[in-house]
């Protein structure tokens, strides 16, 4: 049985996982991660469990104190040189995030091949995975929330717009939701024609339900791609100097 959590930005995502099944899935905000307690009093004591935290150190210590006795063997994704078939050119490796990091990892398993990697959250990355499983690089936007709201915060003027995506917009909220649907459609568009012809666009986060209408390229949408590289992660043996102690 493995318990992963992926602890983001705006939201921590868990999953209970048995014989390659979810059998379980949650969420509550990252400001609540002191709720956690109350889910980890259901995961059965014998659990494999794994963390990828990109919400800093008072939220890990949350979850270290939600995991009770099992935070010391709780094993938490730090970003290396290469791990579950992965090799990764970041510059330095440990820089990359810990949720990017996962999120291609989980693209390896799901794929073997080249593929395009969008986690559409508070954060857009867009990462490039080739059929070596090799991570090239990629680019980190403002989410579709950041970009609305720093019109709005920015500006003297312009609404946190709440509009439609339109191709010739007549009104500044339709403005403002399809520019920013634009930008973030076309940097992925942009980032997949590095790849050779036909390979998948795996897009995964909140936002990605928008995104995903926006796309004129091969997609395939994933529930929580975080979690299946946790899941993989998991799988893998972990080594000693990976895990963190409360």
């Amino acid at each position: 049985m493995i318990v992963a959590i992926d602890a983001g930005n705006t939201r921590i995502k868990w999953g209970l996982r048995h014989a390659g099944e979810w059998l379980e899935k949650g969420a509550l905000a990252t400001s609540d991660a002191p709720w956690l307690v109350e889910a980890a009093e259901d995961w059965p004591a014998d659990a494999t469990i794994v963390v990828c935290n990109v919400a800093g150190d008072a939220v890990a210590a949350a979850i270290r104190q939600s995991l009770g006795t099992r935070a010391a063997s709780a094993r938490w994704l730090h970003p290396g040189a290469a791990q579950c078939g992965v090799e990764n050119r970041y510059q330095p490796p440990q820089r990359l995030g810990a949720d990017r990091w996962a999120a291609l990892i989980g693209a390896r398993a799901l794929v073997g091949d080249a593929c395009l990697v969008v986690c559409a959250g508070t954060a857009t990355t867009i990462d490039v995975l080739d059929g070596d499983g090799v991570f090239q690089g990629g680019v980190i936007l403002p989410g579709l929330d950041l970009m609305r709201r720093s019109l709005a915060t920015a500006t003297a003027q312009l609404p946190y717009a709440n509009g439609e995506f339109r191709e010739l917009p007549r009104s500044t909220d339709d403005a403002i939701v399809s520019g920013c649907l634009h930008a973030q459609a076309g940097a992925i568009e942009r980032l997949h024609r590095t790849l050779p012809a036909g390979a998948p666009c795996l897009l995964t986060g909140g936002s990605a339900p928008l995104l995903a209408e926006r796309l004129a390229l091969p997609l395939r949408c994933v529930d929580n791609l975080v979690l299946e590289g946790l899941a993989e992660f998991a799988a893998e043996v972990a080594p000693a100097d990976q895990s963190e102690s409360a």
